[in-house]
């Protein structure tokens, strides 16, 4: 099957991609996602708009509290390490793990999470980090905490003129440790269970995440697993039993 004709435009900046967004476009970065959307007929934009050349959204930088990671990075450059990783370690191993290389050479964190497919790897690790998400839209730029950035299952709060810029991930201490386990029914593929866990000593700071879910990934309340989190993990006792190993290995790393 062929994707539906449309048309293509590739903007030389943020302003001009935005008012493209504001005339129907739609955005397109590696493409990994909306390709197969676009041949299987799913999605059948009028107008496609390339943004994988936008200075802004490839821009890195680092401060004292946090990394800045543009929208149009790849996975493959954060596995690789040539851009700023505030995690020691964690994010290029995530990102290492993330289908194959061919993926992750196109494939883009910021487009990870804009298509926020629950069982993608990218939004339970940011939601993890306490990550920000920086939107720029009509009205100028805003923030968004990647906690609430998904609404749910390929669904953001997005609106259809605005667009995701950069990714804020703040620092921790050098005593931080970090957990992530998913299961996946073999390599390469999309994750059925997720289990992340952050605990930084200095910060008194003690976060757990479970993704791959029906739905967003769940922030659990002081760490601790609980009746809600299950409620999200799927009805039958096979879900929930994966989703709560994988946990509880990503905890096991944080403790080791």
């Amino acid at each position: 099957m062929k994707a539906p004709a449309f048309d293509f435009a590739r903007p030389k900046d943020l302003d001009e991609a935005l008012k493209l967004l504001r005339q129907g476009g739609r955005p397109a970065a590696g493409t990994q996602s909306l390709g197969p959307m676009l041949n299987l007929r799913v999605a059948h934009p009028a107008l496609l708009v390339d943004i994988r050349g936008i200075e802004e959204l490839r821009a890195t930088s680092e401060s004292d509290e946090a990394v800045m990671l543009g929208a149009c990075v790849t996975h493959a450059e954060i596995e690789d390490r040539r851009v700023p990783d505030p995690t020691g370690g964690l994010m290029a191993s995530v990102a290492a793990n993330i289908a194959y290389r061919a993926v992750r050479n196109r494939g883009t964190i910021g487009g990870s999470l804009a298509h926020a497919d629950p069982a993608a790897d990218w939004p339970t690790v940011l939601t993890l980090l306490n990550a920000v998400a920086v939107i720029a839209g009509p009205q100028g730029q805003r923030e968004v905490a990647v906690e609430s950035f998904a609404t749910g299952i390929f669904t953001t709060v997005l609106a259809a003129d605005e667009l995701l810029v950069a990714l804020v991930i703040p620092k921790r201490s050098p005593r931080a440790r970090y957990g992530y386990w998913k299961f996946c029914r073999k390599a390469g593929e999309f994750a059925q269970a997720i289990g992340a866990a952050l605990h930084d000593p200095e910060r008194d700071e003690l976060r757990a995440v479970m993704g791959a879910l029906q739905g967003p990934p769940y922030l659990l309340p002081d760490g601790e697993l609980n009746d809600a989190a299950l409620a999200t993990a799927g009805d039958d006792a096979y879900s929930r039993q994966l989703h709560v190993v994988a946990l509880r290995r990503a905890v096991a790393q944080i403790t080791e």
